[in-house]
Formats: C-alpha cells, sequence, structure tokens
C-alpha cells in the first residue's frame, strides 16, 4: 500500500515531535544562518577513600509484656551506649534513629509486646569493625548496614563537576575543529550530580554467642563516588 506524499510526509514530523518531547527537558533553540550553535555533553566520576563510616546497629527485644519488655529493653540500651563510649565514641557521634514499643504481630491475637530500638554511630573506616563488634557484644542484634562518606562531601561534588566542566569544554573544541569552524561564546550551560549508588542491605538480624571470643567481621571500605554531568551550548563562527 502507498500513501501521498504530503501523508507520508506529515506523518514524518508527527514522530519528530514526539521524539523531541521524549528528551530530557532542554532549552528551545533557533537555529538559524545567523545563530549558528554547538552542542556537548560531558561526564566525569570522581572516586576517593571513605573518611567516615556511619554505623547502622539496634537491638529488638524478646516477646512479654509491656513493663518487663521495657525494662528489659532499657538495660540493653544502657549497656550498647555505655559500652560504645568506653570504646571512644563520642556522644555526638552517637544519634538515635527510631525507638518503638508495639505489639507482636508475629503471633496472631498476642497479647505480648517487643522494644526495638536503632541508632546510627559515627566512626572512622579503620574501626568500623571493631565497633560494630562492640555494640553486638553490649546486645546489640539488628542493624550492620555501614555508610561510607567523606568529611566534606561538597568539595567531593565541586571535583567532579569541574572535571565534567573541564571536559566539556575540551569535547566542544575539538568538535568545532572537526567541523571547520571557530568555536565562539558560551550560552547556555546546565549540570546535574549525582552519586552512583551501591545496593544498601537491608538490616540483618545479628547475634554473638555467650561467651564466644569471635573475631569482627572482616568489613573491606568502599570508596565514595560523585558523578557529575554537563550540558552546554557554544555559537560558532
Amino acid at each position: 500500500m502507498t500513501f501521498p506524499r504530503h501523508i507520508a510526509a506529515l506523518a514524518i514530523l508527527s514522530f519528530a515531535s514526539v521524539a523531541v518531547a521524549q528528551q530530557p527537558a532542554q532549552p528551545q533553540l533557533a537555529i538559524t544562518s545567523a545563530n549558528r550553535t554547538l552542542t556537548v555533553t560531558a561526564d566525569d566520576t570522581i572516586s576517593v577513600e571513605p573518611e567516615v563510616a556511619i554505623l547502622h546497629v539496634g537491638f529488638e527485644t524478646q516477646p512479654g509484656d509491656s513493663k518487663s519488655v521495657y525494662a528489659d529493653g532499657a538495660r540493653t540500651s544502657n549497656a550498647i551506649i555505655d559500652a560504645l563510649k568506653q570504646a571512644g565514641v563520642q556522644q555526638s557521634d552517637i544519634r538515635s534513629e527510631s525507638q518503638y514499643l508495639n505489639r507482636d504481630y508475629t503471633v496472631p491475637k498476642s497479647h505480648k509486646f517487643k522494644l526495638s530500638q536503632q541508632w546510627t554511630v559515627k566512626t572512622s573506616p579503620a574501626r568500623a569493625a571493631e565497633i560494630l563488634d562492640v555494640a553486638v557484644t553490649a546486645g546489640a542484634n539488628t542493624g550492620g548496614e555501614i555508610e561510607w562518606t567523606v568529611k566534606d562531601e561538597k568539595a567531593l561534588e565541586e571535583q567532579a563537576l569541574g572535571r565534567a566542566a573541564d571536559r566539556a569544554k575540551e569535547n566542544a573544541a575539538v568538535l568545532a575543529k572537526g567541523m571547520g569552524v571557530r568555536l565562539g561564546a558560551l550560552i547556555y550551560v546546565s549540570n546535574q550530580l549525582s552519586s552512583p549508588g551501591y545496593p544498601r542491605p537491608m538490616p540483618m538480624a545479628m547475634a554473638k554467642a555467650a561467651g564466644a571470643q569471635a573475631q569482627p567481621l572482616a568489613i573491606e571500605p568502599q570508596k565514595v563516588t560523585r558523578a557529575a554531568n554537563v550540558y552546554a551550548v557554544y555559537t560558532i563562527e
């Protein structure tokens, strides 16, 4: 089957309009003989060794009546905090995330309760395994997630952005030379920063046998990564 040329052209133009609409929002620049432009995008990533480890640790009591569970939870909570402080963790580096006294819904029509509490504990990457072991020995039995970061995240983001910007300028110069035109003024630029993530582990149950002298977990710090994207539009002459 054949279509008249004007209908086929209309179909092609309609498809092109849809394709453009699906692209990320960018400025609509009129391209004319008096307004010739060159557009570039550039990505760069920077990864460094972590300077800070943020541990997520906590506990959950065995089911019981609300008063006995609360008393048991208070003892465990104080024991964990005391152990962390004795290990050299500063009070300002221990922050409560959550604490709940809830009915035990794992058993239908249960009238028993559980108390749970969770903290974040900031320490150096070198001591992450040691501090986690201290918390578990003192009674922590949930958590285990560790976030790796640096002391100055903004500076790391600026480094990634600066590298992406330099790459965008280099790409524009190379492209202009290859096309036989002269690169003009920068008329538009935008950027986007991101933190390439790793699968974050779900809170896990942790336990340590009574009297056991097991060595702390072998934990290898993850590098801290920031990625930047730069979109730039130049005039060409």
